[in-house]
């Protein structure tokens, strides 16, 4: 129990550093990239399509990248493979952090672009699944609160160091920061999936898929996961399937919503780094008191599916509010509701790691995270052009919100669906010699 705590602590500070060197250069970079393309405007077309063919790129290699990042997280351990995008991070920070003139901030955005491929969400997904190699089922949806909440606290620290910073100090003090977090990881984060020196064994992992695979396509899992094998993952429970509906179009619509509202904002009421900053720790506090305290209590009390779907309601009314924002006034308020809305995705993580065996958690979230990142190549395709339409002076009507009106209605369709989701008897189909759990 104390060696598995104090692995788990290991693992928040993790992600606390590194979440918190990737958040901090947010703020910052929506002005960077305004300075670098459009210097002097505040509105610019450019700008909002080369950050959606960014997404649309990153999301299609994740797409294909995670569920294998998954799966050898599952054959070769955690930490192992928490190395790889951690390392990778840093290059585009440290190119950012030597100059943000117009060529080093191509450079920035082409490394970036193929190292978000394996690095986006990644380090997230691979956290989730190291607690639920640590985290009996009944106390997961606390655990992957903490944890959601670790990452809102990062996300608070590192915007409010960003308000304090120069621009160029913000990019330099991100750098060092992921290596400090590399650097910690590999120092004192006990590895979760080995056992005995070796990884799990391809014929146990086998057997947890076999439990649950509908037995007219059973489907052995390679080494290498193809399309295929995520497909087989989808049809092992109509749960898992209606979870992966649900992250679809929750991402699209927080993708969607979150590429349009730096620039829907600096447009609409001409909000600067300092502003984006104040409006991002308000979100973060909310969140951080939210996952760390309601949650816990709430969680248990209230089950996580009701909790999915109050968490997403309040997500749709979230991106409401933002689309018809008539004062600068109205975002700060409207941020308030992600004191609800933090809910959803970690319910929604709890839920499917249920409905999954022990030694197959990587792959059930790489899956999971592999979806959100096919979300986040729709997203763009559909939202880019709405926000740029809806900033010019071309626009049809007047509505400089209407893109994150329409990404409000995409979480809906996902609202909608966590009320039909119903939670399954969860597998037990490892021996207790391959999944040592405990309560936390």
């Amino acid at each position: 129990m104390e060696k598995l705590s104090s692995g788990l602590s290991h693992l928040f500070m993790t992600v606390f550093l590194y979440c918190f060197s990737g958040f901090m250069v947010i703020p910052a970079i929506t002005d960077v990239t305004m300075s670098a393309i459009c210097p002097g405007k505040d509105e610019c077309s450019l700008a909002i399509y080369l950050s959606g063919i960014q997404q649309a790129i990153v999301g299609l290699g994740s797409l294909l990248i995670m569920p294998l990042v998954g799966n050898l997280s599952d054959k070769y351990g955690r930490k192992v493979m928490l190395t790889v995008p951690m390392t990778l991070t840093i290059f585009p920070l440290a190119i950012l952090a030597y100059s943000r003139r117009k060529e080093f901030f191509y450079a920035y955005y082409v490394l970036r672009t193929l190292i978000s491929m394996v690095t986006e969400g990644s380090v997230q997904f691979l956290a989730l699944a190291y607690v639920a190699d640590n985290v009996a089922e009944s106390g997961r949806v606390s655990v992957f609160g903490i944890l959601s909440g670790i990452v809102s606290c990062a996300f608070v620290c590192g915007n409010l160091s960003t308000r304090f910073l120069s621009t160029s100090a913000t990019f330099q003090v991100a750098a060092g920061g992921t290596v400090v977090s590399l650097l910690y990881m590999r120092m004192f984060l006990p590895e979760s999936m080995m056992r005995n020196g070796s990884a799990i064994s391809e014929a146990t992992e086998t057997d947890c898929l076999l439990e649950k695979a509908p037995k007219k396509t059973l489907q052995v899992f390679k080494t290498l996961p193809s399309l295929d094998d995520t497909i087989s993952m989808l049809r092992t429970s109509k749960t898992f399937s209606q979870a992966a509906v649900i992250s679809f179009f929750s991402t699209v619509a927080e993708v969607g919503a979150s590429a349009s509202l730096m620039y829907y904002l600096k447009a609409q009421f001409h909000f600067d780094k300092d502003q984006f900053a104040d409006l991002m720790i308000i979100n973060g506090i909310a969140g951080t008191v939210s996952q760390l305290i309601l949650m816990p209590i709430l969680a248990p009390a209230v089950g996580e599916n009701k909790l999915l779907s109050v968490g997403l309601f309040f997500s749709c009314v979230n991106m409401l509010l933002y689309s018809i924002a008539w004062d600068s006034w109205v975002p700060y308020a409207a941020s308030l509701t992600s004191v609800v809305a933090i809910f959803a995705m970690p319910c929604l993580r709890s839920i499917a790691s249920k409905e999954i065996g022990p030694c197959e958690q990587g792959k059930a979230q790489g899956c999971l995270t592999g979806i959100c990142s096919f979300a986040n190549v729709v997203s763009p395709l559909a939202f880019s052009p709405l926000t740029a339409l809806f900033l010019s002076e071309s626009a049809p009507f007047r509505f400089p919100g209407f893109s994150i009106l329409c990404a409000a209605f995409a979480g809906m369709i996902a609202f909608v669906q966590s009320i039909k989701i119903r939670t399954a008897k969860p597998i037990t189909c490892c021996t207790d010699e391959n999944s040592s759990t405990v309560e936390p």
